[in-house]
């Protein structure tokens, strides 16, 4: 079962760009089959897998923005934050209830990507023409 369908609505118009986000969903999508085919001890090594990705990603990202002054680091960070917050709050629920809503979470990831993607990151990789 698929967890977050690539969309177009993903693509910031860099093709570098793209297929990196591209390649994040693929990562997703495969620790969440390998979860779903195991037991629920695999839910949790996804969830703290899923958490460990994007959190690689957004270090990656903020290093860089950090290391090129871009103006708009402050806000960019918040988002990953937020993010990254909410994993680890499912994680915690995860922990305390032993129930996972895999439909809930595709949902709100494809909500975030979606907007941050189309948002943040296009502007990030537009103004400091990064290139993967």
């Amino acid at each position: 079962m698929t967890l977050l369908e690539w969309r177009d609505a993903f693509r910031i118009g860099i093709p570098e760009v793209d297929h990196e986000h591209q390649q994040l969903i693929a990562l997703i999508n495969t620790i969440h089959d390998a979860a779903s085919s195991s037991g629920p001890a695999a839910v949790a090594q996804f969830l703290g897998e899923l958490h460990a990705q994007i959190s690689a990603h957004f270090a990656l990202e903020e290093r860089v923005m950090r290391g090129r002054g871009y103006g708009d680091y402050a806000a960019h960070k918040h988002e990953h934050e937020q993010l990254l917050g909410e994993i680890r709050d499912i994680m915690d629920q995860y922990e305390l209830e032993h129930r996972f809503d895999a439909r809930s979470l595709g949902a709100s990831l494809e909500r975030w990507f979606s907007a941050h993607f189309r948002t943040r990151d296009a502007e990030l990789h537009r103004s400091l023409d990064i290139r993967t």
